[in-house]
């Protein structure tokens, strides 16, 4: 691991491996290839069930299950022989198809091995591996670390529903506010777009070299192609079919996928930046552990590194994901080879994705809330209790009433409470308005 983590190119294979190596099953060659047989195996288990002209009977059940156990057992040997294979052919997906047919051979099923791939390109083969192989990683690894994310703020929202705290629009002193209704904020929009990314399908492309199943209805025009490709798409592999296409998936929902995530990552982006804020203004410290160091130099500190380690990691994910989504859609006529290597960096951002949210929850697991701080920056802004004022004395007909406090907060270098008492007594209104106007305060000017 060591050697691994010092040799890696790359961060997420390097120094981060423990972080990303549960997307490894699905994002690496081998787990390309083993999709990819996988895919395989499951077309001509589906092609057996049609019986056409060349099958000598339907597959009995211990035959079909010796068949899935090609993938389900499928070994890094296994991959590796793929791989030898592939220098000789120097095609990945034949290669696959060659591993398969041996296979077939191995476990007495030669008679069947011309099935294999039987009237397929290349694309039907990977344009299914790589979505299934997709939707398996989100549902398995990188959504349970979301929804984790978003049940700790929910957890926090309301452990901090009753602390006021002084609200900041455009970095001022504003009308106060509840920190557990601020960290909700953020709640409510990573729910939307996450019930958003919910409603795109993973969708596939499955048709034949240029989409129209053209060999298969050669071989077999009575045969309804469509049916069989929706139903061995939608169903079997539980993906949803494209049509029509070219010979490749069009991959505007995959672009749509990668936006919703690109979204989701900004708005984490968003939150690290103010618990960032909010620790160097002290409303937070920081569970210590044992050992660590928080500067070099500096024995005191103890930096947001949590924060910052998401925010970089997220900020690479976007731009990934970005150039995924803008690309991905884009392909020369009926079909260029410039997404081949593309799509191969599709776990690159989960990857980073998953550094991230490890992160976030972790530095939102050592924040300690410090209540003597958020309670001191209110009592040094009673300023801000002039909105409620002149809006009680708008609501009473008294003149001028926002001229009246934008006077008084703005020729005093400083209002406190007692500035603020001494300008409601001075005021000529009924006594219930001066009493009603006496219980404002900043901690309790919070608003719904």
């Amino acid at each position: 691991m060591l050697l691994n983590e010092l040799t890696a190119i790359g961060p997420i294979d390097g120094r981060y491996r423990a972080k990303t190596e549960s997307l490894a099953p699905f994002f690496s060659e081998f787990g390309l290839i083993r999709y990819r047989v996988q895919v395989e195996i499951e077309y001509l288990v589906f092609l057996n069930s049609l019986m056409l002209n060349g099958f000598s009977e339907l597959l009995p059940a211990p035959q079909i299950e010796a068949l899935r156990q090609i993938y389900l057992q499928f070994t890094e040997a296994d991959a590796a022989e793929i791989k030898t294979i592939e220098k000789t052919t120097n095609h990945d997906v034949k290669a696959v198809e060659y591993f398969i047919k041996k296979k077939l051979e191995d476990i007495g099923l030669a008679g069947i091995k011309e099935w294999v791939h039987f009237g397929l390109t290349s694309q039907d083969i990977n344009n299914t591996a790589i979505p299934l192989s997709l939707k398996e990683a989100l549902q398995k690894v990188v959504l349970p670390e979301l929804q984790s994310i978003i049940q700790k703020l929910e957890s926090l929202s309301i452990e901090y529903r009753d602390i006021p705290m002084l609200a900041r629009t455009h970095g001022q002193a504003a009308s106060p506010t509840k920190l557990g209704k601020e960290i909700m904020v953020y709640v409510s929009r990573l729910k939307v777009q996450y019930m958003q990314m919910l409603t795109i399908p993973f969708s596939a492309k499955f048709g034949g070299a240029t989409g129209n199943f053209n060999a298969h209805v050669v071989a077999y025009p009575e045969q309804d192609w469509q049916v069989f490709g929706n139903d061995f798409v939608n169903k079997t592999l539980g993906l949803s079919r494209s049509f029509p296409t070219t010979q490749i998936e069009h991959y505007d929902n995959l672009a749509a996928l990668f936006d919703v995530f690109r979204r989701i990552n900004t708005i984490l982006i968003d939150l690290s930046r103010d618990v960032w804020q909010y620790i160097s203004m002290d409303y937070f410290k920081q569970k210590l552990k044992e050992g660590e160091i928080g500067s070099s130099a500096m024995p005191h500190k103890v930096n947001p590194i949590d924060f910052e380690n998401a925010e970089g990691n997220l900020g690479i994910a976007n731009a990934i994901f970005d150039h995924l989504s803008a690309k991905l859609p884009i392909s020369r006529l009926q079909r260029d080879l410039t997404d081949s290597t593309v799509l191969r960096n599709i776990g690159v951002p989960y990857a980073h994705c998953l550094i991230a949210y490890n992160s976030l929850l972790k530095g939102l697991d050592k924040l300690i809330l410090n209540n003597e701080a958020i309670a001191r920056d209110l009592d040094n802004n009673w300023a801000v209790v002039a909105e409620a004022i002149q809006t009680v004395l708008r609501s009473v007909g008294y003149p001028n009433p926002y001229e009246a406090l934008k006077n008084l907060t703005r020729t005093n270098t400083h209002i406190g409470e007692k500035e603020i008492k001494e300008f409601i007594k001075s005021l000529d209104v009924a006594d219930d308005v001066k009493a009603r106007l006496n219980e404002i305060s900043p901690s309790n000017y919070t608003g719904l």
